[in-house]
């Protein structure tokens, strides 16, 4: 559906921004009235990572007047496959700085402000206000419902973004005009069910497909121009090479936009989302070790079973000495308990913990009462342990 501009245009161009912006200016859609529009709006990307990284250097050559970046995060090695905002000489700083030099470099005539804090029920109220439209670029379902939650009671229109390996999904969720998030997605996934991109990987140059959309999404709200994706999902699928839509309907029994809302309010998200079932939380709670720990066992000969839960090509990147590779889906499909010996402790690793958790429930159940799991899984044996060994 076509929808009016989302904002009023500035007074005027500056013979500057008009031979910056020509090549926009010509487009009898855009011409000088969008290209106004674009300065006088003020857009929030909530992440500055693989999403955040192509949209907001896109939405700043393009002129919007204002960028916002909610981000607290640090620039990390392996953050550079993919997100190209950020340089070799970023590595530790603060991603919003990082991300606001960059912007600088591309177009001086943007105003960038920073929102250097993690986005919880208690400011996101507060940061929405200031901005005519959000970009969701975050990576996990927490923050995702925050968001779209937050719009909705704010009135305010949201791009939406999601990767994960060689998928992306794009949508503009919009409560006055058509779904949000929730009539897509009414519950989020249960506990350890979908893996995170730090988890299950994603091609780098995914995030340049997904995050334009997201910038051409955003011009076209602000502007008023084309037929934004209120009411559709984008479908990207970069092996087949093939887009594809789906629509997606207002749910009148949506919890948050339908007819009779029963979420009037901001809730606790990760209760919500849940990022370890409560069955993991309960098994962990008295068994799990540490890496000085588990190097102690080691060294000291003790009879111990040490089991990696993660994916074969993970295991090929770093292990812990002495590791058994048994992947967490034939634990939950219950092929591994009978390779497992009864007159071993058990002990489980993955990469942070999560996974290990969830098959520590799995052992539990199984009788295994005397199996343990690595706090902090790989990474953090390496980082305590053995830091020569690289990390992912």
């Amino acid at each position: 559906m076509s929808l009016p501009p989302l904002v009023e245009p500035a007074d005027e161009l500056t013979v500057d921004e008009v031979r910056r912006y020509s090549r926009h200016l010509i487009i009898p859609d855009v011409g000088m009235a969008g290209q106004k529009r674009l300065k006088n709006a003020k857009v929030l990307f909530v992440g500055a990572g693989g999403l955040g990284s192509p949209g907001l250097m896109y939405l700043a050559a393009a002129g919007v007047g204002t960028l916002g970046i909610v981000e607290f995060d640090e620039v990390d090695e392996s953050n550079l496959q993919r997100q190209v905002i950020h340089s070799q000489s970023d590595i530790g700083r603060p991603k919003a700085e990082s991300a606001r030099d960059t912007i600088k470099g591309v177009n001086p005539y943007v105003n960038v402000v920073l929102h250097q804090e993690r986005l919880e029920a208690s400011n996101v109220k507060e940061i929405f206000s200031q901005y005519d439209l959000i970009v969701d670029g975050t990576d996990n379902f927490a923050t995702r419902y925050l968001v779209n939650d937050a719009c909705v009671l704010l009135g305010k229109p949201y791009v939406w973004g999601s990767i994960y390996r060689f998928d992306g999904q794009a949508s503009v969720f919009w409560s006055e005009h058509g779904p949000c998030y929730r009539c897509l997605y009414p519950e989020p996934p249960p506990p350890g069910m979908v893996p995170s991109c730090a988890e299950g990987g994603v091609l780098g140059v995914l995030c340049a497909s997904i995050g334009s959309i997201q910038a051409t999404e955003a011009i076209k709200v602000l502007t008023g121009i084309g037929e934004p994706l209120v009411g559709r999902l984008m479908i990207y699928d970069a092996l087949e090479m093939q887009y594809r839509q789906v629509k997606v309907r207002k749910d009148p029994n949506c919890a948050i936009c339908g007819e009779n809302p029963t979420v009037t309010e901001l809730i606790d998200y990760e209760a919500f989302c849940g990022v370890v079932s409560e069955e993991a939380q309960a098994a962990a709670a008295d068994s799990t070790i540490t890496p000085k720990q588990l190097k102690q066992w080691i060294d000291e000969g003790e009879n111990i079973e040490l089991i990696d839960v993660r994916e074969p090509n993970e295991f090929e990147i770093v292990s812990i000495p002495g590791a058994r590779l048994i992947p967490k889906n034939e634990f939950l499909m219950g092929n591994a308990l009978e390779s497992l010996p009864q007159d071993k402790k058990i002990v489980l690793n993955c990469k942070t913990g999560v996974r290990s958790a969830e098959v520590l429930a799995v052992l539990k159940s199984a009788g295994f009462s005397d199996a343990v799991h690595l706090g902090g899984g790989v990474i953090a044996w390496v980082n305590q342990i053995e830091p020569e060994k690289p990390v992912y």
